[in-house]
């Protein structure tokens, strides 16, 4: 393994817990330095950090509100002074409160815009102006500034329902500007999606309810942190990515459900799976007319 200053630092955000920290635990293993953001969960931030320090060393810790715009203007800056150098940024920290159009208000809009959307698009900006900088400066400048962002999206922005109105707005302006940041940060900046289906429970939901939902897929089985961590690491590696999404649902996009996942009346889920996949459609191809073999010359 390279030394600690010529390996790649990664900029995690929501990094303390759940989906974030396994991102952050998986591209550790592979090598990269971790900056590990947090909000309050300061004590999970520094269990994460050290968990990323036993894969590979040179990971911290870096509070901010992500409601807050001159927190998350400072946030990419704290970080390359800390190491020097960032390379990537993984948008995972995600704000995610329940609304729906009949109770719909612009507090709540407000509250998902600034730290699921603003917050990323900020940090995306800010990456930009570094990997600039760093190609002004670096020894090998055609190398410099090859930088990523990916943004963790959802399968339901393929397969919409009314619930969680204000977030699911959140994320899809967050796609579309997904595709608008690609175009404007080529090429110093890659910029893709990655969207999970049913990854993680929540107190929503029983155990037992989580599995049945986590089945209700054409593949039988949604994403797993695993699956998305692999898919965030894929995104940064494959330096020919840019400007779209992963789906990685276990093809949960591909079905219409009536309710969010959480929400879902209890035993609807495999009665649903069935009605949509228990006959699937043939595709019929008329018979063709045989055709007579020219006669030899």
């Amino acid at each position: 393994m390279p030394p600690a200053s010529l390996r790649p630092v990664v900029l995690v955000t929501g990094a303390a817990l759940r989906l974030g920290r396994e991102i952050a635990l998986a591209l550790a293993a592979g090598g990269w330095r971790v900056a590990v953001h947090f909000r309050n969960s300061r004590e999970d931030a520094i269990k994460t950090v050290a968990d990323c320090d036993r894969l590979t060393s040179g990971s911290a810790a870096f509070d901010a509100d992500l409601a807050d715009e001159d927190a998350v203007r400072s946030l990419l800056p704290r970080v390359v002074r800390h190491f020097g150098r960032v390379d990537a940024v993984v948008n995972s920290a995600s704000t995610f409160e329940h609304d729906s159009p009949a109770t719909f208000g612009f507090a709540a809009l407000d509250k998902h815009l600034h730290s699921n959307t603003g917050a990323a698009i900020l940090l995306a900006q800010a990456l930009h102006a570094h990997a600039t900088q760093r190609a002004l400066t670096d020894a090998a400048p055609e190398l410099a500034g090859r930088c990523a962002v990916v943004n963790l999206l959802d399968q339901k922005l393929w397969n919409q329902n009314p619930d969680f109105f204000s977030y699911t707005l959140s994320k899809a302006a967050l796609e579309a500007a997904g595709t608008m940041l690609a175009m404007a940060l080529a090429p110093r900046v890659r910029v893709v999606g990655v969207a999970p289906g049913l990854t993680l429970t929540s107190h929503l939901l029983t155990d037992d309810e989580f599995a049945a939902r986590h089945k209700l897929s054409p593949l039988g089985r949604s994403s797993t942190p695993a699956d998305v961590a692999a898919a965030v690491k894929f995104a940064l590696d494959n330096s020919s990515i840019t400007g779209t999404t992963l789906l990685v649902d276990g093809g949960q996009h591909l079905m219409r459900f009536e309710r969010d996942f959480s929400l879902m009346e209890p035993g609807g889920t495999d009665q649903q799976r069935e009605a949509v996949f228990a006959s699937p459609p043939t595709l019929q191809i008329p018979e063709s007319e045989p055709r007579a073999r020219p006669a030899p010359p």
